[in-house]
């Protein structure tokens, strides 16, 4: 097969190349700290055509961060020689898929803040969002994420299943971004919206036809300017995660429960509650009567005749201000709406009086602090006291503002 499977600046990976780099492993890696995407991928698939567990940690975790999670170096460069499957075509990856009894994938969760824990997926739970038709024949995927991640991984398989190309957009700057979507006729992108405000808005990308946007809160205000962006895709919103993988998604801020999860979703004290069947395994996770606290604070828009919520913010994120909870992703929103403002991140400084004062550091142009004060349309509580000019905002391994 000489369909394209992966390209990054100038290097081109075919399916072909791919089979014939999987011949070539005579090892296993239980695990995968690796910086190079392609390997990420090339090490995942040859752990599923040989069926053995891996464990997937970022490639520039330092030595530090490795026995702060629970590793030690010594395990985690020790290699095993073993007698590799031989692969002549793409079916036979497939086919291995089938017959899978020993294989798992552990991720590290990758929020904002906290320490990440440690969940493992089997290949149903990993893949159970995946699409495979001919419809997907043709897409041709913009990868806009980590590949050691959740998110990244489900594009993995996404594309891998139905043999399509991804084309990597991961920490490029706007102007490669602009020319790679051009250039290789990207029809399919899943990102943050961190990424996608990257974008100018004076453009427009109309061979795209679908994208996705996770890991952050969409707005309605953010989602006409994906319109503007892209007028001929379909917007989905995802909600996924670590744990449990993709769970929700729709076309706008609202989401429901679909039907097959009515029994393993709820939500109480406006936190979504998800029950045990539906996660990964992990011994991290704290379970109350088999239901995980996801932190995940949504506020109910409509209850006839379907309940329908919209997320708020993550329940650790809420900082208090003078007694009263602030959602910094809603001060961020507010602030983007100045075209001038094109980043943005908001923020709690220790306040003995107040509990925290807010900070925003913010990428911007041709304005001011008083000038952007004045045009917040906010109460008075949720304006920042500190304002900071950054020539960019700091982002988390995964795309995510940092908090």
């Amino acid at each position: 097969m000489n369909n394209l499977f992966w390209i990054d600046h100038d290097e081109k990976k075919t399916y072909h190349d791919l089979i014939n780099d999987l011949n070539g492993i005579n090892f296993r890696w239980r695990y995968i700290r690796e910086s190079v995407a392609y390997k990420v991928f090339l090490f995942i698939i040859h752990s599923l055509v040989n069926d053995y567990p891996i464990v997937l940690l970022d490639g520039d975790f330092s030595d530090d961060e490795i026995i702060n999670n629970g590793f030690s170096l010594e395990e985690i460069i020790n290699k095993e020689n073993i007698h590799s499957k031989t692969i002549n075509s793409f079916d036979d990856i497939k086919k291995c898929f089938n017959n899978l009894n020993n294989w798992s994938i552990t991720l590290l969760t990758s929020g904002t803040t906290g320490i990440p824990k440690k969940i493992t997926h089997s290949y149903q739970s990993i893949t159970k969002a995946v699409k495979v038709s001919d419809t997907h024949r043709e897409d041709t995927w913009g990868f806009a994420y980590n590949p050691t991640h959740m998110a990244g991984i489900q594009v993995l398989f996404q594309a891998l299943l139905n043999a399509n190309p991804m084309v990597n957009l991961f920490r490029k700057d706007p102007k490669t971004i602009i020319r790679i979507i051009n250039k290789y006729g990207i029809s399919h992108i899943s990102a943050t919206p961190t990424f996608y405000r990257l974008l100018p808005a004076n453009i427009d990308f109309p061979q795209v036809k679908q994208i996705s946007s996770g890991g952050e809160k969409l707005s309605e205000n953010f989602k006409n300017r994906l319109k503007k962006l892209f007028p001929n895709a379909r917007i989905r919103n995802i909600y996924a995660s670590t744990e449990a993988g993709s769970l929700f998604a729709s076309e706008g801020e609202g989401f429901y429960i679909p039907t097959k999860f009515k029994d393993k979703i709820r939500i109480e004290d406006n936190e979504i509650l998800i029950h045990q069947s539906l996660l990964g395994n992990s011994d991290h996770l704290t379970l109350n009567d088999n239901w995980y606290h996801s932190g995940d604070i949504v506020q109910i828009t409509e209850t006839e005749p379907r309940l329908v919520f919209r997320f708020i913010n993550r329940k650790n994120e809420m900082i208090n201000v003078g007694g009263y909870k602030v959602n910094p992703e809603e001060i961020e929103e507010e602030l983007l709406k100045n075209h001038k403002i094109s980043a943005a991140r908001v923020y709690g400084k220790p306040n003995p009086i107040l509990g925290n004062i807010l900070c925003a550091d913010i990428v911007a142009q041709g304005i001011s602090e008083r000038d952007i004060r004045s045009g917040l349309k906010l109460q008075n509580f949720k304006i920042p006291r500190i304002i900071n000019f950054k020539d960019k905002i700091d982002l988390t391994r995964t795309g995510k503002t940092k908090r």
